[in-house]
C-alpha cells in the first residue's frame, strides 16, 4: 500500500497549516517557509489548498483524484460531498475517535488488523464508514497500553457526529456531520475549481 512516509512537521511548515494535528507541528515556522507566504496565481492557491487536504487525510494523488470524480459525480454539494467521503474514511475515524493519536497511526492499526466495525474485522483503511457503525478495538488488542494510553487520553476531538464509549474501547457514528463541525481548515471550492479546468 502507498503512503507518504515525508516529514509530517516539514510539511506543515511548507503548507503554512497544522495538518497533522500535533501542537509542535508549526513551531519552528517562521515566515517565508511556507508556499502561502509567497505571491501565488490563482492556479497556485488552489494547488496548495488541494495539497492541504490531502495532508490532511494521508491520502495520494490516485486515489485522492478517485474520491473527486466521486464527489462531482454526487447530488451533493461537490465540495462537501469531497470533504465527507474523506471524513467518513475508517483510518480517519479511528484516528476522530481517539483510538489514535495520528492518521499515520490510525492506518497502520487497521491495516495490522486491530480495528473491527460492528464486531467485524476491517483492514482497509478507505472503508466508508456508515451512519449508525460502531468502531472498537479487536479484544486481543484492548490490553496493549499504547492503545489504552491513546484513548483515556485523546479527547481533543469532541465532535458531534461521534460518540465515544471509553469503558469499552468503543465509538460510534452518530450522523452526517454538517460542513461547520468538520475540525478543518480547508477552503474545498477552490479544489473543485483545480479539478474543473
Amino acid at each position: 500500500m502507498a503512503k507518504n512516509m515525508s516529514p509530517r512537521f516539514k510539511m506543515c511548515r511548507r503548507l503554512g497549516l497544522n495538518v497533522v494535528g500535533h501542537p509542535k507541528a508549526m513551531n519552528r515556522a517562521v515566515k517565508g517557509s511556507s508556499r502561502a507566504d509567497k505571491k501565488l496565481s490563482d492556479y497556485g492557491i488552489q494547488l496548495l489548498e488541494k495539497q492541504r487536504l490531502k495532508a490532511y487525510y494521508g491520502v495520494l494523488e490516485k486515489q485522492f483524484k478517485g474520491y473527486v470524480e466521486k464527489a462531482m459525480k454526487s447530488k451533493d454539494i461537490t465540495g462537501e460531498a469531497l470533504l465527507l467521503m474523506l471524513e467518513k474514511r475508517l483510518d480517519n475515524m479511528v484516528y476522530r475517535m481517539g483510538f489514535a493519536n495520528s492518521i499515520r497511526q490510525a492506518r497502520q492499526m487497521v491495516n495490522h488488523g486491530h480495528i473491527t466495525v460492528n464486531g467485524e474485522k476491517v483492514d482497509i483503511p478507505s472503508y466508508q464508514i456508515k451512519v449508525g457503525d460502531e468502531i472498537s478495538l479487536k479484544d486481543s488488542s484492548k490490553n496493549k497500553k499504547v492503545f489504552e494510553e491513546n484513548f483515556q487520553d485523546m479527547m481533543s476531538f469532541q465532535l458531534p457526529y461521534i460518540q465515544r464509549d471509553t469503558d469499552n474501547f468503543k465509538g460510534k457514528f452518530l450522523r452526517i456531520p454538517q460542513r461547520n463541525e468538520l475540525p478543518i481548515e480547508i477552503n474545498e471550492q477552490l479544489i473543485v475549481e483545480f479539478y474543473s479546468k
